[in-house]
């Protein structure tokens, strides 16, 4: 077949697309997890005796977590996946694993913790308090604007002949610099308050959850940041100074909003001051995923929630089994026969 007049074909696994996607591949698919593998009753031993702040502050963290991850997977990583060339089919079926992850797995994970620990009426009012927090809401409009440009300019490449491919690379690059800043950055920064505990030893079947999650964003992070460095490059140079004045330019206003919903959220327990040390370390290493020199000095992080970030199995119960021994629960089906009760 002339391959001018090909229009489709198949991935082709046998063959390298570059010299890391199937690396990313393996590693998604080897840290594959559900929520359902992991009981969170024991948690309640500890949750039942903090105060209500605390219990405000854990669970409005995670709902800042469950926003995030909601609009990563139900446009940030599929817009970026339709983004990329066609003949690139590894990369895309990468892409629209870790879509999956962010929805159906993560921001689940984040219901599940709150099915156990709140009643229906605290969850509402948690939702509630979510969609009318003028922060949180410029937060996510920060991240998802770039997204729903890549989505125009995915339209209108399938659709029309003269699209700008200069003008195409610039919006998919500033796309995927969002990405890793959710991802490496604001992701990980709300990871701080069950790392805190988990890093005691407390609310440990969460901590759990939150870790299985942390493992799976800091590959997310790597290979989208990977993905944008060699779009960055293909820039003039006057147009990567352009690009990186604008990158820093998103960096500060969404630094201005995190430090706000910080103090909000951790006022109230006194752990402001941590947590904005924590943003800030977060914020570099999203840097040095695109290729960046990072921002802010280095400053010492709180040792407990360092401890918590150890991806090592920290509990081997019967329920749950993760870092790098991590297992799935097993189940077996009832039968008939188990029914059946010898009478005295």
């Amino acid at each position: 077949m002339d391959n001018k007049n090909k229009k489709y074909d198949g991935a082709n696994w046998n063959e390298l697309e570059d010299q890391f996607t199937q690396f990313f591949y393996e590693q998604n698919l080897s840290q594959f997890w559900r929520p359902e593998d992991i009981s969170l009753q024991s948690d309640l031993n500890v949750w039942n005796v903090l105060s209500e702040e605390i219990k405000l502050a854990y669970s409005k963290n995670l709902l800042v977590l469950t926003f995030l991850d909601t609009y990563q997977g139900d446009i940030g990583m599929p817009v970026v996946s339709r983004s990329i060339d066609d003949k690139f089919h590894q990369r895309k079926a990468v892409l629209n694993f870790m879509a999956a992850m962010e929805n159906a797995v993560h921001a689940k994970s984040y219901s599940n913790i709150f099915m156990t620990f709140l009643n229906n009426d605290e969850i509402n009012d948690l939702f509630v308090w979510g969609e009318t927090s003028p922060i949180l809401q410029k937060i996510v409009d920060l991240i998802v604007r770039y997204y729903r440009d890549l989505d125009v300019m995915n339209h209108e490449k399938k659709y029309e002949t003269n699209v700008d491919e200069t003008k195409f690379a610039e919006v998919q690059w500033k796309a995927m610099v969002a990405s890793v800043f959710l991802e490496t950055w604001l992701f990980y920064s709300g990871f701080y308050y069950p790392l805190y505990y988990y890093g005691q030893g407390k609310l440990m079947q969460a901590g759990e959850i939150i870790n299985l999650i942390l493992r799976d964003e800091s590959i997310h992070g790597l290979y989208i940041g990977r993905l944008a460095q060699d779009i960055f490059e293909g820039f003039t140079e006057t147009k990567k100074t352009e690009l990186e004045a604008w990158m820093h330019n998103l960096l500060d206003k969404l630094y201005e909003q995190q430090g706000l919903l910080t103090a909000e959220i951790y006022d109230p327990v006194d752990l402001t001051h941590d947590v904005k040390i924590f943003n800030r370390y977060n914020c570099n290493k999203a840097l040095m995923n695109l290729g960046f020199d990072a921002k802010f000095p280095y400053e010492e992080v709180n040792p407990v929630v360092l401890n918590g970030l150890n991806t090592e199995t920290k509990t081997m119960d019967n329920f749950s089994m993760k870092g790098n021994g991590y297992q799935k629960m097993k189940s077996e089906s009832l039968k008939d026969e188990d029914f059946i009760f010898d009478e005295e």
